[in-house]
């Protein structure tokens, strides 16, 4: 039998020690603890959820990786390629890599009798994968593309849609410039469907329509268009794959071929990418304070624990029980009371979380954080992760204070008590 094991159980479990002074001190550090582990499973669902959420959205309107000419510049009056690239087989066939398709953008205005603002109009094929829009549509459809004629169906975000005053199934009318022709070229194009992503930045820009509109507009060819959108399974091997898809179009690229280059969305929206990074560093810091909080707390309750216990700790000495054994006897003492706090910390932080992610009670200003509630991601993983390191730290910080048993002088002990 684990005689420390057995005479820590009955140490916790006696309903004669709640009276004594310690229990007081321990259920202030058991609060400190169970606040400590809700704020850091918070913390982390916040932290996570935020990076999840954008970066989906994000992904949403640009893809993972997109191949573009490489005379293309930031803005999104592109320079066509041809669609019938050498390289495409080699890139599905890309471990990771899910779907390639083609895209192509033109910058607008979009005018409505009283009101007036600048869209990137984004044409796509009858094979685009809509699951992003389809899933954020507010009313209506997505458009019914096809390879024969050009559809003049398109959405449009609820941001737009609102501002100027456009519902579902009107007609709108927007003008691009091109550079071969003076004067601004006008489409007619009649509202399929409203979508709002909660991403205000591309919110007030983006509509999708017909691809083929865009080759019209700017006297391309059928097989010309601004670049491929290439999404892959798992966003931390983005860079990996990046590497694979370039070499890929390396390898492929004919001599008289346009030369073609690839971009993440990493590069492509640095600041957004940028300020999720800085978010990573908050959560650790927060995590180490929480985690040194809870360690300060358990030291402070086992010194009083100790303190309490003398006479019984002079007893085990005169008995012939080891320092070691005898400070085993705390340390798992203060792990049971540890494991205590941790599950009201536990209880508190999933609830918090569950109820944020279903309810959406704590709201945002999309403006300044690009969503419009507070995002959570409740993962099993990281509540396992925050429990085993917490209880561990702690454990291991327990017993520096436990070396003080080995001062106790059980004669003196004995004799006080």
């Amino acid at each position: 039998m684990n005689t420390e094991l057995f005479i820590a159980k009955r140490l916790f479990s006696d309903k004669a020690t709640r009276k004594l002074l310690s229990q007081r001190i321990i259920r202030i550090a058991l609060i400190g603890i169970a606040l400590g582990l809700a704020v850091m499973i918070v913390s982390v669902a916040v932290v996570t959820g935020f990076k999840k959420e954008i970066r989906d959205r994000v992904i949403g309107f640009g893809s993972s990786i997109q191949i573009i000419n490489y005379d293309s510049n930031s803005s999104y009056e592109t320079r066509p390629v041809s669609s019938d690239q050498p390289f495409l087989e080699a890139v599905r066939s890309i471990p990771g890599v899910k779907y390639i398709q083609p895209f192509a953008t033109k910058p607008g205005m979009m005018k409505t009798n009283e009101y007036h603002q600048g869209i990137i109009f984004k044409g796509v094929t009858k094979d685009y994968n809509w699951d992003f829009f389809a899933k954020n549509l507010v009313t209506g459809h997505v458009p019914a593309l096809n390879d024969s004629n050009r559809v003049r169906e398109i959405i449009l975000s609820e941001y737009l849609s609102n501002l100027l005053n456009i519902k579902l199934n009107d007609q709108v009318v927007v003008y691009f410039i091109n550079e071969k022709d003076p004067l601004p070229r006008l489409l007619q194009l009649t509202v399929c469907g409203i979508y709002r992503s909660g991403f205000e930045e591309f919110d007030k820009i983006f509509i999708l329509g017909d691809l083929k509109q865009v080759q019209r507009l700017n006297d391309w060819r059928n097989d010309q268009i601004s670049g491929f959108e290439v999404a892959i399974n798992n966003f931390n091997q983005i860079d990996n794959i990046e590497q694979e898809i370039r070499n890929s179009v390396i390898q492929f690229r004919d001599a008289e071929a346009d030369i073609m280059r690839t971009e993440s969305i990493t590069r492509l929206y640095p600041q957004i990418f940028d300020w999720l990074s800085v978010l990573d560093m908050n959560v650790w810091i927060i995590l180490l304070l929480m985690v040194i909080v809870a360690s300060f707390n358990m030291v402070s309750g086992l010194l009083v624990l100790i303190l309490e216990r003398a006479s019984m700790i002079g007893v085990l000495k005169a008995m012939g029980s080891a320092n070691w054994s005898i400070r085993k006897v705390f340390i798992y003492l203060s792990v049971f009371l540890t494991g205590r706090g941790m599950l009201w910390g536990n209880a508190i932080g999933i609830t918090i979380v569950l109820a944020q992610g279903f309810f959406h009670l704590i709201k945002l200003d999309p403006t300044a954080y690009y969503v419009d509630y507070v995002p959570m991601n409740f993962s099993v993983l990281h509540l396992l992760l925050l429990n085993l390191g917490t209880i561990t730290v702690t454990s291991l910080i327990l017993i520096i204070p436990s070396w003080l048993i080995s001062r106790i002088s059980p004669d003196k002990t004995i004799r006080f008590d």
